[in-house]
C-alpha cells in the first residue's frame, strides 16, 4: 500500500487523535506537488470528505470538524497528518487518505485507520 495511514484507535469524548499518512513510494517533488485529503466512513454509509490541504498548505474542512480537526503536512517526511481534538462519538469512522487526481499524478488511497469514540 502506497498511503500507510496510522494513528487511529480508540478514544474517549473530548479526547484527541493524530492520524498520520506517509506516502512511501513517491518522490520528494511529486508528493509535495500534490493536494492530500482526509476521508472518513462509517460502516454502512457513503464515505466522506472531511479536509484537504493543497500543495501550498491551503487547508479546508467539513463544517462538522471546523474547529476542531486540523490537516497538516510535512513534505520531507512525505506525510500528511489530522490532528482531530474534542473528539466525538459522531467522528467515529474509518478514516482514510486520499491524494486526489490531478494532472501529473493518479488517485490513490490508503488503506483506512480505525477511530472510536466511546466512554
Amino acid at each position: 500500500v502506497q498511503l500507510q495511514a496510522s494513528g487511529g484507535g480508540l478514544v474517549q469524548p473530548g479526547g484527541s487523535l493524530r492520524l498520520s499518512c506517509k506516502d512511501s513510494r513517491s518522490i520528494f517533488s511529486t508528493f509535495s506537488g500534490n493536494n492530500m485529503a482526509w476521508y472518513r466512513q462509517v460502516p454502512g454509509k457513503q464515505r466522506e470528505w472531511v479536509a484537504t490541504i493543497t500543495s501550498s498548505y491551503k487547508t479546508n474542512y467539513t463544517d462538522s470538524v471546523k474547529g476542531r480537526f486540523t490537516i497538516s503536512r510535512e513534505n520531507g517526511k512525505k506525510t500528511v497528518y489530522l490532528q482531530m481534538n474534542n473528539l466525538q462519538p459522531e467522528d467515529t469512522a474509518v478514516y482514510y487518505c486520499k491524494r486526489p487526481r490531478s494532472s501529473t499524478s493518479s488517485e490513490l488511497w490508503g488503506q483506512g485507520t480505525l477511530v472510536t469514540v466511546s466512554s
